[in-house]
């Protein structure tokens, strides 16, 4: 479900910041969990 792939996502991104990765990397999981949300909207 789009829910649970949006929460997967948030928890990769969190886990990115906590781990303090390269900034190109959490920018690019930002990104595909703003495309998560969006996609989410649009079919709400």
């Amino acid at each position: 479900m789009l829910n649970e792939r949006i929460c997967k996502k948030r928890e990769e991104l969190n886990r990115s910041i906590e781990e303090k990765r390269d900034y190109s990397e959490i920018y690019r999981i930002s990104v595909e969990l703003d495309q998560l949300i969006v996609e989410y909207y649009g079919i709400k």
